[in-house]
């Protein structure tokens, strides 16, 4: 069947609205039969306005959904109106297949799911290992159904299907009490402003004009502190996810403002934002702290007397482990990746067969942001690495250091397969010579050349153990799996 995933200029024609992709980051609730379809829907509600006051607010409304905030000026009624601008968003999948794949995806899917119904009717007259041969053979099927065309997760609205929403009593969405229509939690708007009719056409595309131009435009401080823990591990506000009452006081407040400021004088472009951070003098300090007073004074070096030594995520070590071994593959775009794991991981999924790995063993190596993100897999080196749950926002990602993390890295399939691949490029590089190859391996991990003590050190390790077992300890470095 001919697709266009692959396809730019496809892709670009029949691009949703910008960001209506991050509605659908939140667990999906199918109903299969047992959990009511209201109850779903109000959980499906539920989250995405948790995640919407946490990402882009700042604010931990999730905690209004069933009383009156406790610790923040947010009351239950502001929840649901916050709520409301959602309740017509629904899921809408962009086809990128032609017309006639689709039809012959279809029928196909068609003849089989009209297959497995006849055989399901069947078993439930059977008993004992007849019904029990015949449920093999539906799971076989099920398995061989054609897989799902390639599509653009999306929203839309679909005002037939909209959501009453309602203050609910204690959270229960039988305990329907007072109806509301969107409008922003109170606490950051005046008492004037109006609460929007349910026949407002564009919902959430009028909550996004209100939090880019409200004043104080909190949503933007929200996003330019993100970028500022993106490049120094810590946000001004340690609480990325909570600029409320009882979140972290701001380590600079006269920064965050030019900052802010500054992002939205420049048309909301990205780059001189960055650009002004990573030439400033602060972002260029080194990582070693001089000073014994601001230490004592500082521990946690909140104002910033030194730079924060920062440990590689777990993808970025995965994918700096790849690029030196010479294995990382470039390519852009495309379906995401599955990798092997385990057995016994796979086993735990609810349905095994959707774990199909990619058959072409080269797209193994393509960088982790192509790695398929599935919530109840996770993967064992980026979890031992701190890489965090995706069942909710993440704040700022721990650094932990525990002794998992050394076995993953030493005995791990992963590093060891690098390890190998490592050595054959440095064979390869170097011709044989073992001098060459270590002040290669120094070069292409660390970035310099090694000192003359490390280089006779290295010598020495090499009479004794093979070079896969050096290349190995290479990747096992402080100064590789941290950023200086």
């Amino acid at each position: 069947m001919k697709s266009i995933a692959n396809d730019p200029e496809r892709i670009k024609r029949t691009r949703p609205p910008a960001a209506t992709i991050f509605h659908r980051l939140g667990p999906v609730r199918r109903n299969a039969g047992n959990p009511d379809i209201a109850l779903s829907r109000n959980e499906v509600l539920t989250e995405r306005t948790d995640i919407l006051g946490a990402v882009f607010l700042g604010m931990t409304v999730g905690c209004a959904r069933c009383h009156n905030h406790k610790l923040e000026p947010i009351t239950q009624k502001d929840y649901y109106q916050l709520q409301a601008y959602l309740a017509a968003t629904e899921e809408h999948n962009i086809l990128l297949a032609e017309a006639g794949a689709q039809q012959e995806w279809e029928a196909a899917t068609k003849r089989m799911k009209d297959e497995i119904a006849d055989l399901k009717k069947k078993a439930r007259l059977l008993t004992g290992e007849e019904r029990t041969r015949l449920t093999e053979k539906i799971e076989e099927l099920e398995d061989q159904l054609p897989p799902l065309l390639a599509t653009i997760p999306s929203t839309h609205n679909d005002f037939q299907k909209r959501t009453p929403i309602h203050v609910l009593k204690r959270g229960v969405w039988e305990n329907k009490g007072e109806p509301v229509g969107p409008r922003p939690p109170s606490v950051l708007v005046s008492d004037g402003f109006p609460e929007l009719g349910p026949g407002t056409t564009d919902p959430r595309a009028q909550l996004a004009a209100w939090m880019i131009r409200s004043n104080p435009p909190l949503a933007v401080r929200v996003l330019v502190n993100r970028l500022w823990q993106h490049h120094f591990g810590m946000g001004l506000v340690k609480t990325a996810n909570d600029f409320g009452l009882k979140g972290d006081r701001p380590s600079h407040p006269e920064l965050l403002e030019w900052l802010t400021a500054s992002f939205m004088e420049h048309g909301w472009q990205w780059k001189p934002l960055h650009r002004a951070i990573l030439l400033s003098n602060t972002y260029q300090q080194s990582s070693r702290s001089t000073h014994s007073l601001s230490d004592r004074i500082d521990p946690e070096n909140r104002l910033l007397s030194h730079f924060n030594r920062r440990r590689l995520s777990a993808e970025e070590l995965r994918d700096a482990m790849l690029a030196v071994s010479g294995r990382l593959n470039l390519k852009e775009r495309g379906p995401s990746v599955i990798v092997p794991v385990d057995k016994e991981l796979v086993q735990l999924l609810y349905k095994p067969s959707q774990w199909q790995v990619t058959p072409d063993v080269g797209e193994h190596d393509r960088r982790s942001i192509y790695l398929i993100a599935k919530r109840n897999l996770r993967l064992p080196f980026m979890e031992n690495l701190d890489a965090p749950t995706l069942q909710n926002s993440c704040a700022r990602r721990d650094s932990s250091t525990h002794a998992p993390q050394a076995l993953e890295l030493l005995n791990g399939d992963l590093s060891n397969n690098l390890a190998k691949a490592f050595t054959g490029r440095l064979q390869h590089e170097s011709g044989g010579d073992i001098g060459r190859a270590v002040d290669l391996a120094f070069q292409w991990t660390l970035g310099r050349p090694p000192s003359p003590r490390e280089r006779q050190r290295s010598l020495d390790f090499l009479r004794d153990e093979p070079l896969n077992e050096f290349a190995l300890a290479m990747f096992n470095l402080n100064e590789f799996l941290y950023v200086p």
